[in-house]
């Protein structure tokens, strides 16, 4: 059996999969100070008389990450870098603590400036005076030489444990990003640290002693002990969360649009031939620009409970949410409550929901009808106009999906598939305004639970190689070794699939049923005096992102 958990703004949504099939479901108010005792409540529910054997994988996707980011809620962390050709980092500050060191190497590794271990030192005491425990070490060009990080390490491993190297966090060589992505991992470790920690021990209490894994921005899992140390992979684990929830519902081959409308927000990702579009080059949260892969969404304040008011005789809808519907105990009406009013809910106070839409009427001067049915078209109107917006945005630049660049390929939804909990009541008006085929998809309650219980496992590799250095290496993955002057572009891949494959059994994929994606393979020739002196290849591999077919 495989748990499945979804922590989102209003409710965490848990499932219990026999194979494929939800056997159990529940759905709580999150406690939003307290996401931890959220989840481990869900799970409490879900494997009450459950033998804990019977579990054999959990999948949370959590917004733990996010919130601390969102919230400001960040580790103190102090970002030593050294430069490179072109770009100044000074350009990049960031941290409470940003300081640039001597150093650098050119775009192919090679050292032209050494680092000063005076320096090295100094700076490091300097920032343990200062009380920030938590350090990323950057280089320009560290994914091609990862050598200056490691001898920056070498220093500041005597002053401090929580080290973060450029390189490790990822391969890309977007400098700029790569600051902010590291610095990323940094900021947030204690956070995540604390919360996984105890949450692996709460599992070990009740007995569950299977694999516990993480959603990540790209669809794909990764073990909980793998995220501790990059944690900033699991940003938007939510809106992909729904992506696998609604992929088995997709018609293969279709564009399609998602729509997740929870009690707080709706989250929008399209499918391109039937396969999620992503983010090329990295997504940005908070406005900060990172190499973290993912999904494209775009997430609107608008949902189930959004609070409804009139001002200026213009009726306006979220981005707030004050509360659950009054009819379900709450002060402010909401669009639920206009789904109450009409009765196309039955569930909750259906005179507390009267009186919320009353109150808006007489500012309105039409009736409650009207009003509600009001409500009702201008929350659509919303989430139409901007699935539309990202629809014309995406389509103007080149498509990447998870699996392919298409390139000269437009986006034209055939379907559009909605899931949470005001999904089967929304589903109508969408359709009426977007002129496109709406559905529900199954289980569309709790289907994000869903879609993380069925993801598989996911990993890349990056491989570099410059045949005139002799060397080949992985920076993400620790790996340097010599190579031949004839090393060629095959002889490269076969060592990225190899390194895939390691990785892959490590955080616990199928290795009878994983696919690989090249998401990368270049090859140049280096020409010095008009003659060719090497090679120089570069190789990124992913095991596919995808879903289970059974566990």
């Amino acid at each position: 059996m495989i748990i499945g958990i979804d922590v989102g703004g209003t409710h965490t949504d848990g499932v219990l999969l026999d194979g494929i099939k939800a056997i159990k479901t529940i759905k709580i108010p999150t406690i939003r100070e307290d996401l931890y005792n959220s989840i481990i409540n869900a799970i409490d529910n879900l494997i009450e008389n459950i033998e804990p054997a019977e579990i054999k994988r959990t999948v949370l996707s959590t917004t733990i990450t996010t919130n601390a980011i969102v919230q400001k809620k960040t580790s103190p962390v102090a970002v030593v870098v050294s430069s490179g050709p072109g770009i100044d980092p000074e350009n990049f500050k960031t941290g409470d603590y940003y300081k640039i060191v001597k150093g650098a190497l050119d775009h192919r590794g090679r050292e032209i400036e050494a680092l000063d271990k005076e320096e090295l030192t100094k700076t490091a005491k300097e920032i343990k005076d200062k009380g920030i425990l938590n350090i990323a070490l950057i280089s320009k060009f560290s994914p091609r030489n990862p050598e200056h990080e490691n001898k920056k390490e070498e220093i500041f491993k005597f002053y401090f444990d929580n080290i973060f190297k450029g390189h490790n966090v990822s391969g890309n060589l977007n400098f700029p990003a790569r600051i902010n992505t590291t610095w990323l991992n940094a900021s947030v470790y204690d956070s995540c640290k604390n919360f996984f920690e105890s949450f692996k021990k709460s599992f070990k209490e009740r007995g569950i002693n299977s694999p516990v894994h993480i959603l990540k921005a790209d669809g794909g899992t990764m073990p909980l002990e793998e995220s501790i140390n990059f944690p900033a992979q699991t940003i938007f684990s939510g809106p992909a969360a729904s992506v696998m929830g609604a992929i088995p519902s997709s018609q293969k081959n279709q564009d399609t649009i998602i729509l997740d409308i929870g009690g707080t927000t709706t989250d929008i990702a399209i499918l391109a031939g039937g396969v999620p579009v992503i983010s090329n080059g990295g997504i940005k949260i908070d406005g900060i620009k990172t190499l973290i892969r993912a999904i494209e969404t775009k997430s609107i304040g608008l949902g189930g409970d959004s609070f409804v008011r009139v001002e200026n005789n213009t009726l306006n809808i979220g981005p707030e949410r004050k509360g659950a519907a009054m009819a379900f105990g709450g002060e402010y009406p909401t669009p639920t409550d206009a789904f109450v009013f009409l009765k196309k809910i039955d569930r909750g106070d259906f005179k507390q929901a009267e009186k919320g839409i009353k109150s808006l009427s007489s500012k309105l001067s039409i009736s409650p009808e009207e009003t509600a049915e009001l409500i009702i078209e201008k929350a659509s109107e919303i989430i139409v106009n901007t699935f539309s917006k990202m629809l014309t945005e995406l389509n103007n630049k080149p498509v990447y999906t998870l699996h392919d660049f298409l390139e000269g390929y437009e986006i034209k939804p055939e379907e559009i598939l909605v899931l949470g909990g005001p999904a089967s009541v929304f589903a109508k008006n969408i359709e009426k305004i977007s002129g496109i085929k709406t559905s529900p998809v199954e289980n569309y309650s709790i289907a994000n639970a869903k879609g993380a219980a069925m993801a598989k496992p996911t990993c890349s590799v990056t491989l570099f190689a410059d045949t005139s250095k002799k060397t080949a290496y992985a920076p993400e993955e620790n790996y340097m070794e010599k190579i031949p002057y004839n090393y060629t572009g095959e002889d490269a891949f076969k060592k990225a699939k190899s390194l895939l494959y390691a990785k892959a059994e490590k955080m616990g994929a199928d290795m009878k049923n994983i696919e690989i994606d090249t998401i990368e393979n270049l090859s140049f020739n280096m020409i010095r005096g008009f003659r060719s002196s090497g090679k120089n290849i570069r190789i990124t591999l992913q095991i596919r992102p995808g879903l289970v077919k059974e566990n």
